[in-house]
């Protein structure tokens, strides 16, 4: 059985994206510079969120010298799949068809996207 992973804020996701992003270990100075201009965060309220990633579980701090580098221990790609059920599930009834139409009428995506849908949906069929 998948074990549930834990939703993120809005603030750790943008965390989360920063040590993604690095991929590999991170301090908590390099995740804050990554996050300068969108979170411009005090390194002790940063602190504080990267621990909260750790007890929660998403996070690997490991001591190296006087610095903590953090690691993910999920991977983006696990977080985003989950999410993308959760949203599925919980706004349009499992319905895909439900989700894009909703996104096309509210112009979150056009024709290209539409286009490019179309395409991947066709190489899928011819895959399987």
């Amino acid at each position: 059985m998948e074990q549930e992973i834990k939703r993120l804020g809005d603030a750790e996701l943008e965390i989360m994206q920063a040590v993604w992003r690095a991929e590999g270990p991170v301090s908590a100075s390099e995740v804050r510079a990554a996050l300068r201009g969108r979170r411009d965060w005090a390194l002790a309220t940063l602190m504080t969120v990267l621990k909260r990633l750790c007890d929660k579980g998403f996070l690997l701090c490991e001591k190296q010298g006087r610095n903590n580098l953090y690691r993910a221990l999920i991977a983006e790609e696990t977080y985003q799949q989950q999410e993308g059920r959760t949203v599925l599930e919980k706004l349009y009834g499992n319905s895909v068809t439900g989700l894009v139409a909703s996104l096309y009428a509210g112009k979150s995506i056009d024709d290209a996207d539409m286009a490019e849908l179309k395409r991947f949906l066709e190489e899928w069929e011819g895959g399987t």
